[in-house]
């Protein structure tokens, strides 16, 4: 870790002096300018972070935790910020909200904002950025415990909490399976997201286990996209193409809800109605899911439990470090529920 000495070193000037500079003690305003400029060039180029370096030394908690979220405006993640502030105003910790607009730079900003505030821990929201960008190097360095929701992890450094996809898949697969449907069109998410692969793997499962055939030709999967708002129009557009390709299906199941309501839009505007000729289901039950028409039915993600699950095992992860103790890295998977609702009914 770069400490205040190789600073010093670097730009030419003492310690007392960079240290005065790097922390804007009260003398600082005695320092010419120039020689703060020197410092504070040094300091950036060998990637120093007085904050980090005195969390190390304080011995009193500021009680506070930072919450990285990559696009407030994804509806997945109202519910389990929800979970998340709930749990921590009853332990009295202060969450520092941020929204990174799915911008890596502004991310990384954040990230060395919320580090030089001295925060406890960190809790991130994964979503799309975190497929197509590595950023988890850049996590793993800081040493402050860090625990990320919705991403599954390969590390012993940050822990994880997210929904057991795979069981998601293979229930929704089953509902309508014992609706009577056999003819079944599936749209996938992007195929690079990382709960793509678990939920359609589970939805295999349980067709081959029921002995019904999905038609690739009934398979599509959702483009690529940062907009965490695109599954709609991807479910227009997807399901029109289903219907151009005039191969027979009775029910469809969708990556997510927001899928699945583009998918209800184009089928309504094609004269298929929901749930009579076509039965359509979703994944994550955000709110709108029981507000549309018709309601939706759809695998639940526990999103408050999993923003609640995502605290506990950061606390557990701060108090360790304060007692000197390392922990590893937790990764848990919440299972899922199917809630039936209005969009799927039993084959005619």
């Amino acid at each position: 870790m770069v400490t205040i000495r190789d600073v010093a070193k670097a730009s030419g000037f003492s310690s007392s002096t960079v240290s005065i500079v790097l922390n804007d003690a009260p003398l600082a305003r005695y320092i010419p300018p120039s020689t703060k400029t020197r410092i504070q060039q040094a300091a950036k180029k060998l990637g120093y972070r007085p904050n980090l370096f005195a969390r190390s030394l304080r011995g009193k908690s500021n009680r506070e935790v930072g919450v990285m979220v990559f696009d407030i405006a994804d509806p997945f993640c109202t519910p389990i910020l929800r979970g998340i502030q709930n749990s921590l105003f009853e332990t009295s910790y202060l969450p520092i909200l941020t929204d990174a607009h799915n911008e890596r730079s502004r991310f990384l900003r954040y990230l060395e904002m919320l580090l030089d505030r001295r925060v406890e821990g960190l809790i991130i929201l994964a979503n799309w950025l975190f497929v197509d960008i590595d950023l988890l190097a850049d996590l793993e360095r800081n040493g402050v415990p860090t625990a990320m929701i919705g991403r599954e992890l390969e590390t012993d450094k940050i822990s994880s909490v997210l929904v057991d996809n795979e069981a998601g898949g293979r229930f929704a697969m089953e509902h309508v399976i014992s609706l009577g449907h056999k003819k079944i069109a599936v749209i996938r998410g992007p195929k690079t997201l990382g709960d793509s692969s678990p939920r359609w793997r589970g939805m295999q499962q349980a067709a081959k286990s029921a002995g019904v055939t999905l038609d690739p030709k009934l398979t599509l999967d959702v483009p690529e996209s940062r907009n965490p708002l695109s599954g709609f129009d991807a479910g227009v557009v997807l399901t029109e193409e289903l219907l151009r390709r005039r191969r027979a299906f009775t029910a469809l199941v969708a990556f997510d809800d927001l899928t699945a309501f583009g998918a209800i839009r184009a089928l309504e505007k094609n004269g298929v109605h929901v749930p009579t000729d076509c039965s359509v289901i979703g994944f994550d039950d955000i709110a709108q899911s029981a507000l549309c028409t018709p309601a939706l039915t759809t695998i639940r993600q526990p999103m408050q439990g999993m923003g609640a699950a995502a605290v506990s095992i950061l606390l557990e992860a701060i108090n360790l470090a304060q007692d000197n103790r390392r922990s590893a890295a937790v990764h848990q998977k919440m299972m899922p529920e199917l809630i039936v609702r209005d969009s799927t009914k039993s084959l005619r």
